[in-house]
């Protein structure tokens, strides 16, 4: 940039800093002289900003919700020093937009917060005392942004409760109220202000013309009650029309709610068919089938019952026949035992020595194949020999046979026959 004089327009301010300026100089709508390199020049904006400040929905002090749009005027001061200086240091170099948000933001919260602490008669009715608490309090925390609030005022109050409309309504009625009772009195104080000039002159002129003045004013006294009438019954009749509407609505709702009462019975209907037929398809699918199965496996259990009881009645007949057969013949064969046992006695009465003998003949081989089982038995045998006499297989023999020869010494033992001596007789 090379140097030499810098201007502005009278809507905007420059802002020098640099080298030979302890702080920025300010140039609000004029020019200054900046040296290229060592100082820097920019530019602030002092348009007047427009506003529109929405508030929907803020609860007042009564608790009742109302909107209120209001329009401000707000712009960065140039002609103060300080303002300028301030809003230099919060918004320099930011763009219009941003500087808009911020002023509006402050400017919504503080008119919610005035909204809160006011009545809605005090906002609807006295807009100029709002607008002015709205103004002052945003001006003080404005200024201190280097902002100056020019002006504000409300575009707009709404009510979306219906409280606003209610407050005319009855505000009407108060009017046309008061209108009809001044009228009244108006005229009857005129008729009453007639009705005793009318009797001062008459009583000046007639004595007689008394009467009728009386008369007169008995007629004007009675149309007036009939006014006073007719006013009432209007008003009797408008309260009537509010009454009959209020009517109107209950009947419709309850209507509604009979109309409600017979779709929920239709339902109910419905559902209880429904359950019906279930219990019906329960009945043809599950039931049925179940008690069928359960009569055929009921026969099937009383079948296999009797055939059962007959088999073990026959098997019954059949163990009896075959206990009797086999005790007979259990008897016949002990009968038969018992004649060959006596027999065998009596032949060993007869032969008493050489039956044990020949018994005992028969025992040898047994009693030799049972010492020789356990050599059977083994898988290996070591035999230790002194050198004398057999060795291995015949050893091993040769053991066995003299425990068997010792079994005719121990039979003389225990029965006292000698079966060596009775072999070498036979």
């Amino acid at each position: 940039m090379a140097w030499g004089f810098v201007t502005c327009g009278p809507n905007e301010a420059l802002v020098v800093s640099g080298c030979c300026y302890m702080k920025p100089l300010l140039v609000p709508g004029g020019r200054a002289f900046v040296w290229p390199t060592i100082q820097q020049v920019q530019r602030i904006s002092l348009n007047t900003m427009t506003l529109q400040v929405e508030s929907p929905c803020v609860y007042t002090s009564q608790g009742v919700p109302i909107s209120v749009t209001g329009i401000a005027q707000v712009k960065i001061q140039g002609q103060n020093e300080d303002m300028l200086l301030t809003a230099c240091e919060q918004f320099l170099g930011k763009p219009e937009s941003e500087i808009r948000h911020i002023a509006l933001v402050t400017l919504e919260g503080h008119q919610r917060a005035i909204m809160g602490s006011m009545t809605v008669e005090e906002i609807y009715k006295d807009r100029k005392k709002f607008s002015k608490q709205v103004f002052e309090v945003a001006s003080s925390d404005l200024a201190n942004m280097g902002i100056s609030v020019v002006s504000y005022t409300i575009k707009d109050i709404r009510d979306e409760e219906g409280y606003l409309k209610s407050l005319g309504m009855a505000r009407t009625a108060e009017v046309k109220r008061d209108a009809r009772i001044g009228e009244a009195e108006a005229r009857c104080d005129a008729q009453i202000k007639e009705a005793i000039a009318e009797e001062q002159r008459m009583a000046s002129r007639f004595l007689n013309d008394t009467e009728i003045a009386k008369a007169q004013r008995d007629f004007e006294i009675k149309k007036a009650a009939y006014d006073v009438e007719v006013q009432t019954k209007k008003a009797e009749a408008e309260m009537a029309y509010e009454l009959q509407a209020a009517k109107t609505k209950q009947r419709i709702k309850e209507e509604q709610m009979q109309v409600k009462v017979i779709e929920r019975t239709q339902e109910i209907a419905v559902q209880q068919q429904e359950i019906q037929r279930r219990e019906k398809e329960l009945e043809a699918t599950v039931r049925r089938p179940a008690e069928a199965e359960k009569y055929r496996l009921e026969k099937i259990a009383e079948a296999n019952k009797m055939r059962i009881v007959m088999e073990a009645e026959a098997e019954a007949e059949s163990i009896k026949i075959r206990g009797e057969a086999e005790a007979f013949a259990i008897a016949t064969k002990a009968k038969a035992e018992a004649e060959q046992m006596a027999q065998k006695a009596e032949a060993w009465r007869e032969y008493r020595e050489a039956a044990m003998v020949e018994m005992l003949l028969d025992t040898l081989p047994k009693v030799a194949a049972e010492v020789a089982a356990p050599l059977s038995q083994a898988k290996k045998i070591t035999m230790v020999s002194s050198g004398q006499g057999e060795i291995g297989a015949a050893k091993l023999t040769g053991e066995v046979l003299q425990i068997v020869n010792k079994v005719p010494e121990l039979v003389k033992n225990i029965t006292g026959v000698d079966i060596a001596r009775s072999v070498h007789a036979a």
